[in-house]
């Protein structure tokens, strides 16, 4: 007698089938839009999803430099660092950072929510942010996607 087999199904490295994906970052909140984008280059939009391979899609983000933080965040969200020295703890504010380089508080925000591991960095690498609407990535032809439909 045949049973069915409902064996749950890996997908390879090989398989794995990546799209250029667009996002326009502008009048959007910091953390609910890199939570989003976060989960699409993680992959776990897809049905195909698998936790060891990087299945997620590349993601181009424009405007970085229009983001938004609601409420004083601004001036109370702190960023610290430690050079290794003693009494070499930095503290930045969010605004510090935005003025240096807008995109940074997209990157730090994405590389909180992805695993930290080899593969964390790897899908990281699938991750292209611009502070203005001009992007690299036109050969790509990536398609723009609303994330309040995600």
């Amino acid at each position: 007698m045949k049973a069915n087999s409902f064996k749950t199904l890996s997908i390879r490295k090989e398989d794995v089938q990546k799209k250029w994906l667009l996002v326009d970052a502008s009048e959007q909140n910091l953390g609910r839009m890199c939570s989003k984008v976060a989960k699409i280059l993680r992959g776990k939009h897809k049905a195909s999803f698998t936790p060891h391979i990087d299945c997620g899609d590349n993601v181009v983000i424009i405007n970085a430099s229009k983001i938004n933080l609601t409420g004083k965040k601004w001036t109370d969200k702190e960023y610290i660092s430690y050079t290794g020295y003693p009494g070499g703890q930095r503290v930045k504010t969010a605004q510090q950072i935005f003025d240096k380089n807008p995109s940074i508080l997209i990157e730090k925000a994405i590389k909180g929510m992805l695993p930290k591991n080899k593969l964390g960095a790897a899908i990281f690498r699938n991750l292209r942010i611009y502070n203005d609407d001009l992007h690299n990535q036109e050969a790509q032809s990536p398609e723009m996607i609303d994330l309040k439909d995600c």
